[in-house]
């Protein structure tokens, strides 16, 4: 019990750090003084944001080390251990990223990030389960943790990618582009995960509860849900539904071909990711009265252009090898050791390779095409759209062998 408390408040403590990391770097970027003095600031403020970063950085080991003392595995068995540990990554390839460009501006991008990701994973269940026993094997700790190692390095690649764009857009006023307008609709990708946070947490505090009962492969399954039931699982009757502003039953039900004892669930989740960060972004935009590239830009247009592209693709250089080697390579041999196969075309299977093919492209377009600036940041930030597309809707909604992550 101890062990456990121990684990949590270490969790708990590392969320606060990178917040305030999250702070720290954004009052670097934002100092108002003289030239000298803001210099100063933003030495001072930036220091800050990276010591804090470390120390949540080292909590988040520390939890991460608890939990392995706790479970006898590594901690990446589910949604809530892989996506706390690829917070971690994204941190760790931060970190490494800075000490060699020293470019504040990253931190007060990628810092956020790393919240958002850690809020997002403490949304499934975070308690300590036996693993089941498909998971029973030491390729766990090898092909799961290189590939969020690998993720986390093409996130930074990703951030740098975003910050050129905002930048590129802002600098040259050209609000009324595509490159603007495809912009925006990244960043309100991005507040879909934020909205859904916040959305869950409303319900939770509201103890909020529904079930329904429906047969998968013949079997009676009861599914529970959290959260308002927008969507039940197919040909299934109600248990229990709470009522919530109104509303006491589903809006429609599942397709048939949508198997799984929890796909109907997890469906229901990706569906409020998008209607909460509508709503979020509905707010902002109405009270704000501006696009949200252009709430950005002042903090980076002062940036370097061709450095920030160098960033995104130095980030993506060290995150594409380590992800082959996890995603690709200890992927396959874990395969064969299990099912008797290197390749079954399982949904995650298909996912990691097309990862792994748009990285390939980047690569070649930069070194072979001259593909830099705008269109290396765009394959940048396209990237890492389709690796939160693996980690949110074909995680939750498409039924495989990897079901049960």
């Amino acid at each position: 019990m101890m062990m456990e408390q121990a684990m949590e408040y270490a969790l708990l403590a590392a969320f606060f750090f990178y917040l305030f990391s999250t702070i720290a770097y954004v009052m670097a970027v934002t100092g108002k003084a003289s030239r000298v003095g803001k210099d100063v600031h933003t030495q001072r403020w930036s220091r800050r944001g990276l010591v804090l970063a470390i120390i949540g950085g080292t909590l988040h080991i520390l939890f991460t080390v608890i939990r392995i003392a706790i479970s006898g595995h590594f901690p990446t068995s589910n949604m809530f251990e892989f996506t706390a540990f690829l917070c971690l990554s994204i941190v760790a390839a931060y970190i490494v990223i800075y000490f060699i460009y020293r470019i504040t501006v990253l931190g007060a991008f990628v810092m956020p990030l790393a919240v958002i990701m850690l809020a997002y994973a403490s949304v499934f269940p975070t308690e300590v389960k036996p693993l089941i026993p498909a998971l029973q094997s030491y390729w766990l700790g090898i092909h799961v943790t290189t590939v969020a190692i690998g993720e986390g390095a093409l996130a930074v690649g990703f951030v740098a990618g975003l910050i050129y764009l905002i930048c590129w857009v802002g600098q040259g006023n050209r609000t009324h582009t595509r490159t603007a307008a495809f912009l925006e609709g990244v960043l309100v990708l991005l507040l879909m995960l934020v909205g859904f946070v916040v959305m869950s947490g409303i319900f939770s505090g509201l103890g909020y509860q529904a079930s329904f009962q429906h047969s998968v492969d013949e079997k009676p399954v009861v599914e529970e849900y959290s959260m308002l039931p927008i969507v039940s699982p197919h040909d299934s009757k109600v248990s229990k539904v709470d009522s919530f502003a109104g509303l006491e039953k589903p809006l429609f039900e599942a397709p048939s071909w949508l198997k799984g004892e929890k796909a109907a669930g997890k469906l229901n989740t990706v569906i409020w990711s998008v209607i909460s960060g509508l709503i979020l972004y509905g707010l902002l935009r109405l009270f704000l009265r501006r696009r949200l590239y252009e709430l950005l830009f002042p903090l980076v247009k002062n940036l370097d252009l061709e450095m920030v592209d160098e960033v995104s693709y130095r980030a993506i250089a060290i995150g594409y090898p380590i992800f082959t080697l996890g995603g690709l390579i200890f992927a396959m041999i874990w395969a064969h050791e299990a099912w008797g196969r290197f390749w079954g075309f399982d949904p995650k299977e298909n996912w990691a390779l097309i990862t792994w093919l748009f990285y390939s492209v980047y690569l070649h377009l930069r070194l072979s095409r001259g593909w830099h600036g705008l269109k290396s940041s765009w394959m940048s930030v396209g990237g890492f759209v389709v690796i939160m597309l693996n980690l949110i809707a074909i995680n939750l909604v498409l039924a495989g062998l990897h079901s049960y992550a």
